[in-house]
């Protein structure tokens, strides 16, 4: 989910379930790793979603994973959103428009993505 004027946190974490806030006024991303062709990160949302209109449409392929939490996911070509638990995984081709609907208000959903291609 890139481009929404992301602000990475240089924290080194050595654990996916170090330091997840509890609350946060915006998401959480930290950048594990980044070669050539490849970015992961872990992304923590407290009640944040995409902005009303505003789709995504990145130029990489993205795969997801919910580890924890619970999200909406909503592709412009689909109809209705897809309800997101944790272990649900999801692969956006390139250019393909999505937004994020909804994540927990109370609890922290946490994310893993991979940017590739």
């Amino acid at each position: 989910m890139p481009d929404r004027s992301r602000k990475y946190h240089n924290a080194m974490i050595k654990n996916i379930n170090s330091d997840i806030p509890a609350s946060a006024r915006e998401e959480q991303i930290i950048e594990l790793m980044a070669h050539e062709g490849i970015r992961i990160e872990r992304i923590v949302s407290n009640g944040q979603a995409s902005p009303p209109g505003y789709w995504y449409e990145q130029p990489q392929a993205e795969w997801v994973l919910l580890l924890q939490g619970e999200a909406q996911l909503r592709f412009e070509d689909e109809a209705a959103p897809r309800v997101l638990k944790p272990g649900d995984f999801v692969e956006i081709a390139p250019r393909r428009r999505h937004r994020v609907e909804f994540t927990h208000p109370q609890l922290p959903t946490v994310w893993l993505a991979v940017h590739y291609g």
